[in-house]
């Protein structure tokens, strides 16, 4: 795995400063704030690369290439409600990858050719750090329904090496995503829910969406499992990437 550069940096720390407000507000407020820490592994179940996306260069499959996995998985989410119904949630879910790779063919990409008959190595990054809002349109007993928008920090890269040559796209962005999530309370200590951030249109998709079944230890703290797609890309003069991710995690959560 290679070092994270400054700007990855920069915008984990810009992603945890709302993370460190948020303690201090519901600490001062004694309003609730949920922590939820997932740890698991992902399978890339599909990965396809052309860049640019014309004749000049070759259309490729990073998952046949290095194969699918399992790649680590970790999230952290936190959540704070405030007025009843309103709430903001923030999300830090990297994405990272570097495996030595084999192509059955030669490969042109980003402007450089890697031969068929030497190992490569393929770097694929896609980290999203999210900042959102959420509206409680259902708050019972037995059901939460929750809608809302989300900021999507997208920083992305697909990196091949092979000797001296080096060839790289990179990207980082903001996409406005839809948020939506529920969850029903099965007994008084087992929770079924899901969420979704996703849009689609125009020249490509983002989803992320997952299911998750959930233990109450205590008032403050369970425990559950959980499963998620990743899937999206964009169809560009400069950049065609369709990928599509798999994931089962544990999960632990805090309410404070």
């Amino acid at each position: 795995m290679r070092q994270s550069t400054p700007t990855r940096q920069l915008l984990i720390v810009v992603m945890a400063i709302p993370i460190a407000l948020t303690t201090q507000v519901a600490s001062a407020s004694e309003q609730p704030l949920d922590l939820q820490l997932s740890l698991g592994s992902s399978w890339q179940q599909s990965n396809d690369v052309q860049i640019p996306n014309n004749d000049t260069s070759t259309r490729f499959s990073l998952r046949d290439a290095v194969g699918e996995g399992p790649l680590p998985l970790l999230r952290l989410e936190a959540k704070w409600s405030f007025k009843d119904r309103h709430g903001i949630r923030v999300l830090l879910a990297p994405l990272e990858y570097t495996e030595s790779a084999t192509f059955n063919e030669t490969v042109r990409f980003a402007g450089a050719s890697f031969d068929s008959t030497e190992r490569v190595d393929a770097t694929y990054r896609f980290n999203s750090w999210r900042l959102g809002y959420y509206y409680t349109l259902k708050n019972t007993d037995t059901t939460t329904i929750r809608i809302g928008g989300t900021l999507k920090v997208r920083d992305a890269e697909i990196r091949l090496a092979q000797g001296n040559t080096t060839s790289f796209d990179d990207d980082v962005g903001v996409v406005p995503l839809l948020y939506l999530a529920g969850e029903h309370r099965l007994t008084d200590r087992w929770t079924l829910g899901a969420d979704l951030d996703g849009l689609a249109g125009g020249p490509g998709r983002a989803i992320d969406a997952g299911a998750a079944l959930s233990y109450k230890l205590t008032s403050q703290w369970h425990v559950g499992v959980e499963a998620r797609i990743l899937d999206g890309g964009a169809d560009t003069d400069d950049v065609y990437n369709f990928a599509r991710f798999t994931s089962a995690a544990f999960t632990i959560r805090a309410r404070l």
